[in-house]
């Protein structure tokens, strides 16, 4: 079987040759470059299955002209973007246009090598990005990763109380607080812009919440909105960009309603 050929480009050497000798032990043909004229002109002169790009090679968003490049040339080519921070809208929608699925910096190894392998398993007429979803929706998709998630970040934030049968009252408020959030979040998304009611979340707080101190649920409360930023970056591709501010912004208000709710059964008001 013919090896499969990799062009990685990057401007961080040591990044280079990790990655390199990695995707090699994995049965690619590696070919690594360290700028956009470099990049392009491998584009131009030698044939590739995947390219894997840093999106800040030199300049930001450098990456998306060895993209735009490879699109043109090579259109059969899997395009994949590592980025720190996806943060501007325009280059995101750029992105969505050109790329195959974008990788946030640190990369996970197994994971990434996975997506590529299935990237490349599906014949390129059939690689297209399934309709934008609202963050609602992505939400309520990543519920395991953001448990998981959530869960680490209390173990390092060493918050109190977090022993078997701690976790499993906080899986059970945890659970409520997040379709309370995904519930608030698909009303906004319908156009119902008054304030949310009927939380699930609360009388669960009356269990979950006994033996915290207002410190302590203002801390998991941050940590939980962190986790949830976190998830929403991971996943901007699948998501409708044109709503993501009001969709996030319908998120905090929610979890600012949740967090008084749970001060205020604390309190005994």
């Amino acid at each position: 079987m013919r090896q499969r050929r990799i062009l990685f480009v990057d401007d961080e050497e040591t990044i280079r040759i990790t990655m390199s000798a990695i995707f090699a032990r994995h049965g690619f043909q590696v070919v690594d470059c360290g700028t956009v004229a470099e990049a392009l002109h491998k584009i131009t002169s030698e044939k590739f299955d995947v390219l894997l790009s840093d999106l800040n090679i030199g300049n930001p968003g450098d990456g998306l002209t060895v993209v735009s490049a490879m699109r043109r040339t090579q259109p059969e080519a899997v395009t994949m973007i590592l980025t720190g921070f996806p943060a501007f809208q325009t280059a995101l929608e750029a992105i969505r246009q050109q790329v195959d699925d974008y990788i946030v910096k640190p990369a996970n190894i197994p994971e990434l090598v996975t997506t590529i392998e299935s990237k490349l398993a599906v014949p390129p007429r059939l690689r297209q990005l399934p309709p934008p979803k609202r963050v609602a929706m992505v939400l309520q998709e990543q519920t395991e990763r953001i448990q998981e998630l959530w869960l680490s970040a209390l173990k390092h934030a060493r918050v109190p109380s977090l022993d078997a049968a701690g976790i499993e009252r906080r899986l059970q408020y945890f659970q409520a607080i997040l379709e309370d959030i995904v519930r608030a979040a698909q009303v906004y998304s319908g156009g119902d812009l008054t304030p949310s009611h009927g939380f699930s979340a609360p009388p669960l707080f009356q269990r979950g919440f006994t033996e915290h101190t207002p410190d302590a649920v203002l801390t998991e409360f941050c940590l939980l909105r962190r986790i949830l930023a976190q998830v929403v970056q991971e996943n901007l591709l699948a998501i409708n960009l044109s709503y993501v501010i009001p969709d996030l912004a319908r998120v905090n208000e929610t979890l600012d309603e949740l967090a008084q709710a749970a001060l205020k059964t604390l309190s005994g008001k």
